[in-house]
């Protein structure tokens, strides 16, 4: 099992970077994300189900994303999710928004990859901390941009 927990500051309002985490700009911090559409429930709302497809390489994986957590007060965001990839890895992911002042938000990510079967086990520990590591400040680094493009 991976875990992970990484934070950064943005130079932004944190509604801005709040818009990017609604079903309509999803595409814009996750590009791999080739479709993302709601198929039970209403968006921001905890038991909301989504249909995601999502390229790597030549192939496309198709599951269901979960909504676990949801907040939306003033000064702070939250957003939880929860698929399984591949049939082998059980992702959760926890997108943490803390207003610090008007121009600037706290982005914590926090995560955890679990193999569910012996190839999904496997896999991660072959993989390096080091690969996992580099994908997450990616996205900490994608978020800040397109927060300060909003």
């Amino acid at each position: 099992m991976i875990h992970w927990k990484e934070e950064i500051i943005i130079e932004t309002h944190i509604e801005n970077v709040w818009e990017l985490f609604f079903d309509k700009n999803i595409k814009k911090i996750m590009p791999k994300v080739e479709e993302h559409v709601l198929i039970e429930k209403k968006e921001g709302e905890v038991g909301a189900k989504h249909q995601q497809k999502y390229r790597e390489g030549k192939r496309v994986e198709t599951y269901i994303v979960e909504t676990l957590g949801f907040k939306n007060d003033e000064d702070q965001k939250l957003k939880q999710i929860s698929f399984v990839l591949g049939k082998a890895f059980e992702i959760n992911l926890t997108f943490r928004l803390l207003k610090i002042d008007d121009t600037h938000t706290k982005f914590i990510y926090e995560g955890q990859n679990k193999g569910v079967n012996f190839v999904g086990r496997a896999m991660l520990k072959l993989g390096s901390e080091k690969t996992n590591y580099k994908v997450v400040q990616e996205f900490l680094q994608k978020v800040k941009q397109e927060a300060m493009i909003q």
